[in-house]
């Protein structure tokens, strides 16, 4: 029994050791814990960490969800005729073989419909979406963060961009989104992304950070010329996204959500955003002009002039920098303007052209019906081509 109970005392003893031990080594930690460190900050916005970030994104969300509206395209009985007859037009032998009707093809007798998202731009009710939302459709219900449902027209759409343009008219109350500067956005800053994926989740926000800037993704439908200057986020985006809006921590709009890179169909890991500035521009030109954008091509082909190339073809030219025009389309912009093989492209409308890339860069919002100044090199002299552009066949 003494045996028994000297073990209990030693394991008291112990015990009573290991706890003093313990509370010496935590107060020792939290001596070293009570150090002043400064607080962590965002290094672009000076603010602490643990109250701006919080902070900034439900303004933001608050803000922006406001301006984000449901969209619900389809097609009337009429519209769908429309399209049979334009594809029958297209493919005159479709109806004699009448394959798609059986395995739902173009022209399968069904009317489409889809949801999307949109982004309110004005007071008078225009809004922004994407022209895959609803280009193919001329029904079209908007439904705003408050439930109330309202019936839109399409104003105009641009395909080059995949933006359009549509309108809610002897709407009140409605909150325009602000527009940002997407050019002053840098690679590592915060965003959200406010849309109604899936069609019903409305109003949904989520957040991360711009992954890259000036994106190509090459998806043009054929005969499209596309503008893709893409802003990459790893912010979720779905189906259902497509429309909405893309905004910073102030609450302003930087882009319109588009696309998902996806094995699957849904967000993993990468979306796309049309920056604002081409948003912007776009949307202006659509209200402007009241319809569709044509974008118009110069119709040239040739090459990038360097050395050898001036040496080869013995071009005179004050630098060795341009477009060498080999070939000028029959019908095109540049036939009917003047242009001729052997003629050097080195500036348009007062910008510089060293190559190629340069003629892309200058004349990318170039509609149908634009005037552009073409200033050339013609065997050592210089001048200016007036050129009204044309939509190319």
């Amino acid at each position: 029994m003494r045996v028994y109970i000297k073990m209990i005392s030693a394991g008291f003893i112990g015990a009573a050791i290991a706890l003093c031990g313990m509370f010496l080594l935590n107060a020792g930690k939290q001596e070293n814990e009570h150090i002043n460190v400064p607080n962590a900050q965002f290094t672009s916005l000076g603010l602490p960490a643990m109250t701006g970030t919080g902070g900034d994104f439900v303004e933001s969300a608050k803000t922006s969800t406001k301006s984000v509206v449901h969209i619900f395209a389809e097609e009337s009985p009429e519209q769908v005729q429309k399209r049979q007859l334009k594809q029958r037009y297209r493919n005159p032998f479709a109806d004699f073989f009448g394959f798609d009707d059986y395995f739902g093809g173009e022209h399968f007798y069904t009317p489409r419909n889809g949801s999307g998202s949109g982004v309110i731009y004005s007071n008078e009710g225009y809004i922004i979406t994407n022209n895959h939302v609803v280009g193919f459709a001329d029904k079209l219900t908007v439904t705003d963060y408050e439930g109330k449902k309202y019936t839109a027209r399409k104003i105009g759409t641009d395909e080059s961009t995949d933006l359009a343009v549509i309108k809610i008219d002897g709407a009140k109350g409605l909150i325009p989104m602000k527009i940002g500067n997407s050019d002053k956005v840098n690679v590592g800053e915060w965003v959200l992304a406010v849309g109604n994926p899936f069609g019903y989740l409305t109003s949904t926000v989520t957040a991360g950070i711009v992954s890259a800037k000036g994106r190509s993704l090459n998806l043009a439908h054929e005969n499209t010329r596309v503008i893709e200057e893409f802003i990459q986020t790893d912010a979720a985006i779905n189906p259902g996204n497509s429309g909405g809006a893309l905004v910073n921590l102030q609450g302003e709009l930087i882009g319109i959500n588009t696309a998902i890179a996806t094995p699957t169909g849904v967000f993993a890991g990468y979306s796309f955003a049309i920056p604002s500035n081409i948003v912007s521009r776009v949307t202006k030109d659509i209200i402007e002009n009241g319809g569709d954008i044509e974008r118009a091509n110069l119709g040239v082909g040739g090459y990038d002039v360097n050395d050898e190339l001036a040496k080869e073809f013995n071009l005179k030219l004050k630098s060795n920098l341009g477009f060498y025009i080999e070939e000028v389309e029959k019908q095109s912009a540049a036939q009917l303007g003047g242009l001729l093989p052997g003629d050097v492209i080195i500036g348009i409308n007062s910008n510089a052209v060293h190559n190629y890339d340069d003629i892309v860069k200058h004349m990318k919002f170039s509609k149908v019906g634009d005037k552009v100044n073409i200033k050339i090199n013609r065997n050592g002299k210089e001048m200016n081509l007036p050129i009204q552009l044309m939509k190319s066949f």
